[in-house]
């Protein structure tokens, strides 16, 4: 708007019966046998070339990690005897036997032969045994209770669990328990209701997180490899700008420059003057601009992207410097030069209320959240909070904007940002009555919030663009410079998939896209 005056980021296994199969959640630790011999049914892999231990064009992958861990995977997605005959075939187990009879020793209830186990199947740690054992214990003290054998329970809890000397605290839970039986609903998860045993295969994923992975591989061990791949992938894409439902396994992924919107698909001409001002409502169905020829007008986006004149809104005496729209998109504020704050009926395009002070003229305007009251800049340097009915509620006097001033309100409505001096930003907490600025060296032209609070892009004088994280304290974190500007105001805003970008005008008739530098 206007112009500025220039200074210028196992082979083989136990079989388990189906009910205790079903219960797994991973349904990995047992599967039925598969009949006939895998030799006749399936060919055997070619001896890969150089060192067999190790597998991929890199030479890092591991061959018996990669195969346990597809394996692995197969019996988390249900293909049993898929993952049966690539351990027969690979001849690399997924667990070792002494690992498969524990597991099973769980299942079953068998809580002293599993605890003799435990010290079998390789852990060094003595730590994670006294660990793993006292969430066995705690099964076997909880069954116990829940068959009435409030006996044993007390001696499991006095010869088998406090002797480990760990979890002092829990030790003392579980002996409320036995002096008030109702305490248990407390000790355990508020989701068991009086169920104060967990079930068994729930157990058997818990001393998997505990156990190494060496021992008892991690549960989606490869979705989790996969994925963090894609992720990798993703954030290394310096214009990716594609949901992520787009990407794909069969190929490395990249957005290419066309992800950046480039050519023209329509001219709107509506406005017999410059535009100083767009914004799109929030719900992405409507544009609305503002214009030095004193209108604004609502643009209608149809689904297919086409843009068509709604509403023209007359009334303004002086040039419509800014815009905002109501949080449901219902209605929209304009805001005349140092005249008035009109607020419109989206749908009719009526004009709902006038806003206005006698002897001052409105130079900002901004809605709450929750649509009751709205705020606007006065040329006074104040900020006036208004009901929907025209009745000011709250003024906040002093050096609190310019004649010539954008305003933000943050979307809890806590916070208003606006300008307070030519190279000052005020950040006012009106709840907390808190104050904080962003003081820069250059004039200030325009300003922009992110969708998420945390950020404000910052134009100067000088051709520079500034990213400054408000959240907490206030930090400048990136600069943009490749705009130009000689004597109008530009303004720049976060866009694309995440807001990863900023889109700035020029006045070379180029627009800008900068990758965002800093992500929260």
């Amino acid at each position: 708007m206007g112009g500025v005056e220039d200074d210028e980021p196992a082979s083989k296994r136990m079989k388990l019966s189906s009910v205790e199969l079903r219960g797994l959640s991973n349904g990995s630790a047992f599967r039925e046998p598969v009949a006939g011999s895998l030799r006749d049914l399936m060919a055997r892999p070619l001896p890969s070339e150089g060192d067999e231990d190790v597998i991929g064009p890199a030479g890092v992958i591991k061959r018996v990690e990669f195969v346990r861990i597809i394996a692995k995977a197969l019996y988390s997605l249900g293909y049993t005897k898929s993952g049966a005959h690539l351990e027969e075939e690979s001849g690399i187990p997924l667990h070792s036997s002494m690992v498969n009879l524990f597991t099973q020793q769980i299942l079953d209830g068998h809580w002293d032969e599993s605890l003799a186990t435990l010290s079998k199947i390789g852990l060094v740690d003595e730590s994670v045994i006294k660990s793993a054992s006292f969430l066995i214990l705690e099964q076997k003290f909880f069954e116990l209770l829940d068959a009435e054998k409030v006996m044993d329970a007390l001696k499991t809890l006095r010869t088998e669990i406090a002797p480990l000397c760990i979890k002092n605290s829990r030790v003392r839970e579980l002996s409320s328990c036995i002096v008030s039986p109702p305490k248990c609903v407390v000790v355990c998860s508020p989701k068991q209701d009086i169920v104060r045993a967990k079930s068994r295969p729930k157990l058997l994923e818990e001393l998997q997180k505990l156990l190494p992975p060496t021992i008892m591989i991690p549960e989606r061990r490869l979705e989790h490899l996969v994925e963090q791949a894609l992720v990798l992938q993703r954030e290394a894409c310096m214009f990716h700008n594609s949901s992520d439902r787009d990407m794909s396994l069969y190929t490395d992924h990249q957005c290419g420059r066309d992800q950046i919107p480039s050519r023209t698909l329509q001219i709107l001409q509506g406005h017999t003057d410059e535009v100083w001002f767009l914004q799109f409502s929030h719900n992405g169905k409507y544009l609305a601009s503002s214009s030095n020829d004193r209108s604004a007008i609502i643009w209608e986006v149809d689904l297919n992207g086409g843009v068509t004149l709604k509403h023209k809104l007359s009334g303004h005496q002086k040039p419509v410097s800014c815009v905002s729209w109501s949080s449901d998109d219902q209605q929209l504020l304009t805001c005349g030069v140092e005249e008035a704050v009109r607020r419109w009926d989206v749908s009719s395009g009526n004009c709902l209320h006038v806003y206005e002070k006698a002897g001052l003229g409105l130079v900002s305007c901004g809605w709450h959240p929750d649509r009751k009251w709205i705020f606007s800049g006065a040329n006074d340097k104040s900020i006036c909070m208004w009901e929907l009915g025209g009745k000011e509620l709250e003024c906040w006097k002093g050096q609190r904007t310019l004649k010539i001033s954008d305003l933000e309100v943050t979307s809890d409505g806590k916070q208003i940002i606006t300008m307070c001096k030519e190279s000052a930003l005020l950040l006012l907490d009106r709840e907390a009555k808190v104050e904080r600025y962003i003081e820069e060296d250059q004039t200030i032209t325009s300003f922009s919030l992110s969708r998420d609070n945390k950020f404000l892009l910052v134009n100067l004088l000088n051709q520079e663009i500034h990213l400054w994280n408000i959240e907490g304290e206030v930090k400048l974190v990136a600069k943009y410079k490749g705009h130009k500007r000689s004597r109008f105001v530009i303004r720049s805003c976060f866009g694309g998939l995440e807001q990863a970008f900023i889109a700035s005008g020029s006045e070379d008739s180029q627009v800008c896209i900068f990758v965002l530098h800093f992500k929260s």
